[in-house]
């Protein structure tokens, strides 16, 4: 059987690797402390909930939803983003609502990417950016996120010729995998770069409300939106989802804000694949929008709590890193003698105590050296997770080098 070409550049996939390794682990009788993964494991507030369990009674919501189906949706997201960023948004023409924000972020290079053009994409940085542009025919410029850069990519080092083939520019802060923010002056001089050479600039932001409080700043300067740096929307769409704000995961929705030549175009591709999820659960995020806000701030209490005792428990074991700012993970640089071989750390390491984590390989080649853990689990299990990991690096043997 024949298969598409394109295929080719999706078949290495290091976190289907780690999944098989989870499995075999288990397989083995060892106890999995997963925390490779960022799926929340918290629930999803009470009124949420109670409107989509009150929807699946109503018969009107069990069709299909189509565009015109959404507006109620649309003009909630419209009204709490002018609400939260002080930036107008029409709701016909510069909102799209999106099974989750992968979906919006995976699709629009088939919008704007043509065979061979250039995406610049962050190094080390979310694996479905990547796979879109492959599917759009594109090709991926890598933008190095380095330590003492603080994970900001350098604008001034991607070449000319590069940027003369290139249509698309890809950020996200709070950062996944680095734990790392940006400033509102780092998206000001990222949306003049991008206007100056004719670039989308693609803002993913799932992790808005996952930052830590620091001082009297608020959470809208603490994590800016791309918009407050492009108002008029020169040449920006930003992807929002439910699932780290409000534990909604598995529910699968979020959605697109920007400029509406963006907009269309990915409404467009969107129509022939989808037609949206149920409606049920756009009455949970409306409601999600609207109702009780108190849940956010409590969530990132306990995801505080988290990161702290892994960070203590890390520099008790002589692991020491900086404490994130942001996010639900903590990217580690790995010790020595693993600070080459992120994958081999993360499959002995569930293999020998059951403890998954995610390499730094598969978030790009400038994440080799990391190790990436995700905070979803209770203090008492992160503990123990923590005392694997340092019996792990006292009793395992030095990696074999090719």
């Amino acid at each position: 059987m024949k298969f598409a070409n394109r295929l080719d550049l999706l078949r290495s996939n290091v976190f289907a690797d780690m999944d098989r390794a989870k499995s075999k682990a288990i397989l083995a009788g060892q106890d999995l402390i997963d925390l490779s993964l960022g799926s929340s494991d918290l629930p999803v507030a009470d009124h949420i909930i109670t409107e989509i369990q009150e929807s699946l009674s109503d018969p009107s919501t069990h069709g299909y939803l189509l565009f015109r189906n959404t507006q109620e949706f649309r003009e909630t997201v419209a009204q709490w983003y002018s609400n939260r960023y002080g930036i107008a948004i029409d709701p016909e023409t510069e909102v799209l609502q999106l099974i989750g924000s992968q979906e919006g972020t995976a699709h629009l290079p088939l919008a704007i990417l043509n065979p061979g053009d250039f995406a610049l994409l962050q190094d080390p940085g979310y694996p479905s950016h990547l796979g879109g542009v492959y599917l759009a025919g594109g090709q991926m410029y890598p933008m190095p996120l380095r330590a003492e850069n603080g994970f900001l990519p350098v604008f001034e080092d991607i070449p000319e010729t590069v940027l003369k083939q290139s249509r698309m520019m890809v950020l996200s802060y709070p950062h996944n995998p680095t734990s790392a923010t940006a400033p509102l002056s780092f998206f000001q001089k990222a949306v003049e770069f991008c206007q100056n050479h004719d670039l989308v600039l693609v803002h993913d932001f799932p992790y808005m409300d996952f930052v830590f409080p620091r001082g009297e700043q608020t959470i809208a300067e603490l994590a800016p939106s791309i918009l407050q740096a492009d108002p008029n929307k020169s040449v920006s769409i930003e992807f929002f989802t439910f699932s780290k704000s409000y534990n909604m995961g598995g529910f699968r929705v979020g959605f697109a804000i920007g400029n509406a030549e963006l907009i269309l175009a990915l409404r467009r591709i969107k129509a022939v694949v989808d037609f949206n999820q149920y409606q049920g659960i756009l009455n949970g995020a409306i409601v999600a929008l609207t109702g009780l806000q108190e849940h956010i701030a409590q969530n990132m209490q306990i995801f505080a709590a988290r990161r702290d005792v892994f960070i203590q428990g890390m520099q008790n074991m002589g692991w020491n890193i900086p404490k994130p700012e942001a996010t639900l993970y903590i990217w580690a640089k790995l010790p020595e003698p693993w600070s080459e071989d992120s994958i081999g750390f993360c499959q002995q390491l569930v293999e020998k105590t059951g403890v998954a984590a995610s390499p730094g390989a598969g978030f790009g080649k400038s994440g080799e050296g990391y190790v990436r853990f995700a905070l979803v689990h209770p203090p008492e299990v992160l503990a123990t997770a923590l005392d694997r990991i340092a019996e792990f690096l006292r009793t395992s043997p030095s990696p074999s080098k090719p």
